[in-house]
């Protein structure tokens, strides 16, 4: 007798960690297998961030925090926004929470209710459509091929607004893709959305620092919409600390307001050390961030260049984060010892148990025709990956 709740009976695994998990199973069991998997960087935290966390186990920061961060943490978030985005934002209007992934959460169950809709660009991360469902929403998909450089248009936008429309959430630059929104594709939709004041506008820019294009776009930077922006950010990927668990909102306070009376009745604070290593993070020296980034562009360049070599393959140039999206719809239907390949998902399997190299298939990202290959690893491992997809690929019939 299935005693769960229909709240977590409607709720899907995520496949990211998923595929993560099977690949560790797979290198347990001696296989050499290259994950292009995982969502994070592959560099280790920055020495001056970790010595600022050890200075806080000295110093005795081990109690309980306030609910929506230390003090400090806030203020260094607010002088962050000031210098790097020209977003004014007091801290007050600002929370921290247990990751970015409980910030976008903490904002969808604060502002969606049973019935009410929320727009979801696709593809779209994983966690967006499912913490739409754990509020008992609504997902409005609004789909973007990779021809549009799988960027979603003002009209196709304002198509998808009804008067249940409680909400969007737009990711740039995107998990899965890498594509990020310039000033005017920003503005365009912000141009939208002002027409609609019930709408709130959950930015998820946890991407912000990997950006290939140069300065970082906010949609909070207009006027017209500005009052019902949600930031969501973090250090997770632009400082090389996903394990801290650390992320944070920046809006208006009546969110804000409401973020800290649900936090505060189901995990409280987050890490005391992991927040006095963020304040390190953004008020300390920057050029390992830059580091990073140079790094993840060359790797951009390494497997876009062997992505358009394999035969089929279908590939943007993606500007920021640390993926490709490749349109794989090719090799969908053909097959390898009589197994048939149907979805992206089967293809990602494929690729695992024949190449040894893990990646995610499209139909949890909403683009069944995609697969995600992460390029937070070694030139090498790139290199080596890419030639075994090559090798498996050319086996399907």
């Amino acid at each position: 007798m299935n005693q769960l709740s229909a709240r977590i009976n409607a709720l899907s695994p995520s496949e990211t960690l998923a595929m993560s998990q099977k690949s560790a199973e797979l290198k347990a069991q001696g296989f050499d297998v290259i994950n292009l998997s995982v969502g994070e960087p592959d560099f280790n935290t920055p020495d001056h961030i970790k010595a600022a966390a050890k200075k806080a186990v000295d110093d005795n920061f081990s109690f309980y925090s306030p609910v929506p961060g230390y003090l400090d943490l806030r203020q260094a978030i607010s002088e962050k926004l000031e210098k790097e985005n020209g977003l004014t934002y007091k801290p007050d209007q600002i929370l921290c929470s247990n990751g970015a992934k409980q910030s976008v959460c903490n904002v969808v169950l604060s502002v969606v209710g049973p019935g009410d809709e929320v727009i979801i660009p696709a593809p779209y991360w994983v966690s967006y459509v499912e913490m739409v469902k754990l509020a008992e929403g609504v997902n409005v998909v609004v789909e973007a091929s990779i021809d549009q450089d799988f960027k979603i248009t003002p009209a196709q936008l304002e198509a998808a607004i009804t008067p249940k429309t409680k909400a969007i959430i737009l990711c740039s630059p995107s998990n899965p893709t890498g594509s990020v929104y310039t000033k005017e594709e920003l503005k365009g939709l912000a141009d939208v959305l002002a027409k609609y004041p019930q709408i709130v506008i959950i930015s998820d820019e946890i991407y912000e620092h990997i950006n290939y294009l140069g300065q970082h776009e906010s949609i909070a930077q207009f006027e017209n919409v500005r009052e019902r922006v949600v930031i969501v950010n973090g250090v997770s990927k632009g400082y090389a600390m996903t394990g801290w668990r650390l992320g944070w909102i920046a809006g208006p306070k009546w969110v804000v307001s409401a973020i800290n009376k649900l936090q505060g009745q189901y995990t409280s604070g987050p890490c005391s050390i992991a927040q006095k290593a963020a304040v390190a993070a953004y008020k300390g020296d920057q050029s390992c961030v830059a580091e990073m980034r140079v790094a993840f562009q060359r790797r951009r360049d390494l497997i876009v260049k062997l992505a358009k070599e394999v035969p089929g393959f279908k590939v943007n140039n993606p500007t920021g984060a640390f993926y490709i999206f490749p349109d794989c719809s090719y090799y969908l239907g053909k097959s390898f010892n009589g197994n048939k390949i149907e979805t992206a998902a089967d293809l990602a399997m494929y690729l695992l148990d024949e190449a040894k190299v893990a990646c995610v298939g499209g139909n949890a990202f909403g683009a069944p025709n995609c697969i995600r290959m992460s390029y937070a690893t070694s030139d090498e491992n790139i290199e080596k990956a890419m030639a075994r997809i090559n090798d498996a690929l050319s086996k399907l019939v």
